[in-house]
């Protein structure tokens, strides 16, 4: 018998993955590493995705660093620091930008973007000029 607890991460887990196109896959992702026990880290990182896709920028961004200071794996802080760079590229703050795909390259250099991801006309080339500076 599932507790409460799972059972509620099941659930925002499930609300989670009806969501929209990009934060599907990596919250599958989340889920195939964490299965049925996310800690409140994980918990954390999710509730950032989820203002990440309802265009709550402040609230994702703040969630994101929360969850980073709490502490992530190193396959979910990839994640934190994607999503964080969106952020800073959607707000304008390049620098602070390069530095999360930075961040995410340090700790796997093989991390890429997906293709529609690639594709964004704002942070796209940001990370392709980042992964090259990095890769030389």
């Amino acid at each position: 018998m599932l507790s409460v607890r799972r059972m509620l991460v099941v659930a925002s887990a499930l609300f989670l993955l009806a969501a929209c196109g990009t934060m599907k896959k990596d919250v599958e992702e989340l889920l195939k590493t964490h299965p049925f026990q996310a800690g409140p880290a994980e918990q954390k990182l999710s509730s950032g995705l989820k203002s990440y896709e309802d265009g709550d920028y402040k609230s994702s961004h703040d969630t994101l660093h929360d969850a980073l200071d709490m502490g992530l794996t190193k396959g979910d802080q990839v994640v934190a620091h994607k999503y964080l760079a969106f952020v800073d590229c959607i707000g304008g703050r390049e620098k602070q930008c390069r530095d999360e795909f930075r961040k995410a390259l340090e700790i796997d250099p093989s991390f890429d973007l997906k293709p529609a991801e690639a594709g964004h006309p704002i942070w796209g080339p940001v990370f392709r000029s980042v992964k090259d500076k990095l890769g030389k």
